[in-house]
C-alpha cells in the first residue's frame, strides 16, 4: 500500500480502510476466495435504520468466527463479505436469508426485473480481484471527496474529526461519557408516551394502552447538544441498548407516574432475553404484565426466528403480551399472527392501502379479518384519512399524531364541561 493510500485509509471509517488494507493483502492469496457486495444502501430509509445494518452483519457472523470469511461494513451502509470458497453453500444461504428480510422492499423488486443494477453481486477473486479493488478505490475517492466537501473552507482534514451540518461525528470516547451520565441521570422528563386508542364510528378515541420510548431529540439537547448521536450505527446500536436498559430500569419504579398504567415498550429480542429483562421481570407485579405490551421489530424477528420462538414463549408464559411493529404494506402477505403466535401486529398506514389490496392480490380486509380487528394496530396516522380507512376494513386500533390531536381536543372538551 502506498504513502497515499495510508494516508487516505487512516481518514475513512473504519469499513472503507480495513476493506482497503484487507484486499491489498490479498492481492497474492486470490485462489479459493470469492466476495458478495449487499447493496443495502439501495433500500428505502425505513429498512435502512441502524438496527437493520447491525442485524444483516450479525448474519455473516457465525461464519467470521470460524475464520471463513471477513466481513465489512462501508460508510454508505452496504456489505462485502469476502470468504474462503468452501463457504460457498452457506454463504448462499445467508443471501437467501437477507432476501427474505428485505423482500418487501422495492430494491429487491427491481432487481427481479432488471430495473437497477443487482442488489447482490459477487466476486472470484482469481478473475476479479481487479475489479473489486477499482471498486474499493473508486469508494475510496468518493468517500474523500465527500468528506472534503462536508470540512468548513480553509480547515485540512483531521483524523476522523469531522463537524458536518447535524453536529459532530459521535465517538466512542464520548458514547462512554453519556452511557456513564445516562447511569445517574433522571430520564422520566424525556419519556414520552403515544397513545394506541380505540376508535369506533365517531365516537371519541378511548387509550387502551400507551407506547413509551426516550426521546433522542431531547438526550441529544441535554446531553450532546453538538454531537449527531445518529453518525455511527454502530455506536447509535450501542446506545440504544443501554437506553432499552434505563427504560427497563424506569419501569422498575411502580411508584413513578410517569411509567405507571397500560404500556408497551419497544425491545429487541436479545434484550428480551438479556439479564436486565430478567431482573426488571423479576421486580415486576405480576397483576401488570398481562397489561403490558412488548414491541418487537419485523426484522429482528425474523433475523432469529429460533430466538424469537424462544423469547415469545418467555414473554408469554410471564404473562405479557407480544406486538410485532414495523409491518409495512409489502411484507403483510409474510406476516401470519396466527402462525407467529403473537397477540398483535402493528401496520403502517400507507394511502396506497386504499385500492383494497395487498402486494399479491389478496384483499386487505380479509387479512384484517383474520388477524383479528382488536388484534391489528394501524399506527403513523397523521389525518382522518388513515383512520377512515382502517375504519372501513375493520380495524378499531389506531395511534399516531391526527389520533393525539383527537385525544387533545376531547380532554379539551372535557375540561370545558367542568369549567361551566
Amino acid at each position: 500500500m502506498t504513502e497515499r493510500q495510508k494516508e487516505i485509509a487512516q481518514r475513512l471509517p473504519a469499513g472503507e480502510a480495513l476493506l482497503l488494507e484487507y484486499l491489498h493483502k490479498l492481492e497474492r492469496h486470490r485462489q479459493g476466495r470469492r466476495a458478495v457486495i449487499a447493496r443495502l444502501s439501495n433500500l428505502q430509509a425505513e429498512n435502512r435504520r441502524e438496527h437493520h445494518i447491525r442485524i444483516a452483519v450479525n448474519t455473516f457472523e457465525p461464519l467470521v468466527k470460524q475464520l471463513k470469511g471477513q466481513i465489512f461494513a462501508l460508510s454508505n451502509a452496504d456489505l462485502i463479505f469476502v470468504f474462503k470458497e468452501v463457504a460457498l453453500h452457506e454463504v448462499e444461504s445467508i443471501i437467501v436469508k437477507l432476501r427474505f428480510m428485505f423482500g418487501d422492499d422495492p430494491a429487491l423488486a427491481d432487481e427481479a426485473i432488471g430495473g437497477r443494477a443487482a442488489f447482490f453481486d459477487w466476486f472470484l477473486l482469481e478473475r476479479d480481484y481487479d475489479s473489486l479493488l477499482h471498486m474499493a478505490q473508486r469508494m475510496t475517492s468518493d468517500e474523500e471527496q465527500r468528506r472534503t466537501q462536508e470540512m468548513p473552507k480553509g480547515q485540512p482534514p483531521i483524523g476522523n474529526r469531522r463537524v458536518a451540518s447535524r453536529g459532530e461525528a459521535l465517538s466512542a470516547q464520548m458514547l462512554a461519557k453519556l452511557e456513564e451520565a445516562l447511569a445517574s441521570a433522571d430520564l422520566a422528563n424525556m419519556m414520552r408516551r403515544q397513545a394506541v386508542c380505540a376508535i369506533v364510528g365517531k365516537t371519541p378515541p378511548q387509550p387502551v394502552f400507551n407506547e413509551l420510548f426516550i426521546s433522542i431529540a431531547d438526550l441529544r439537547e441535554t446531553l450532546l447538544p453538538t454531537v449527531n448521536l445518529a453518525s455511527s450505527p454502530w455506536l447509535f446500536q450501542q446506545l440504544t441498548e443501554t437506553l432499552d436498559r434505563r427504560v427497563l430500569s424506569l419501569l422498575n419504579k411502580h411508584d413513578d407516574r410517569t411509567v405507571a398504567g397500560d404500556i408497551s415498550i419497544n425491545l429487541n429480542v436479545q434484550t428480551l432475553l438479556s439479564p436486565e429483562f430478567l431482573v426488571f421481570d423479576d421486580n415486576i407485579k405480576a397483576s401488570m404484565r398481562g397489561t403490558q405490551v412488548l414491541e418487537l421489530q419485523k426484522v429482528d424477528i425474523f433475523a432469529d426466528l429460533g430466538a424469537f420462538l424462544f423469547a415469545r414463549d418467555f414473554a408469554h408464559d410471564r404473562g405479557y403480551r407480544i406486538c410485532i411493529d414495523g409491518v409495512n404494506l409489502e411484507s403483510l402477505p409474510f406476516v401470519d399472527r396466527g402462525r407467529l403466535g403473537i397477540d398483535l401486529v402493528k401496520i403502517i398506514w400507507d394511502p396506497a392501502m386504499t385500492q383494497g389490496t395487498l402486494p399479491n392480490g389478496a384483499s386487505l380486509e380479509d387479512y384484517v379479518r383474520r388477524c383479528g380487528p382488536s388484534r391489528s394496530i394501524l399506527c403513523r396516522c397523521d389525518a382522518q384519512d388513515a383512520i377512515d380507512f382502517g375504519q372501513s376494513v375493520g380495524i378499531t386500533l389506531f395511534q399516531g399524531r391526527h389520533v393525539e390531536s383527537l385525544l387533545a381536543a376531547n380532554a379539551g372538551k372535557r375540561g370545558g364541561l367542568r369549567r361551566r
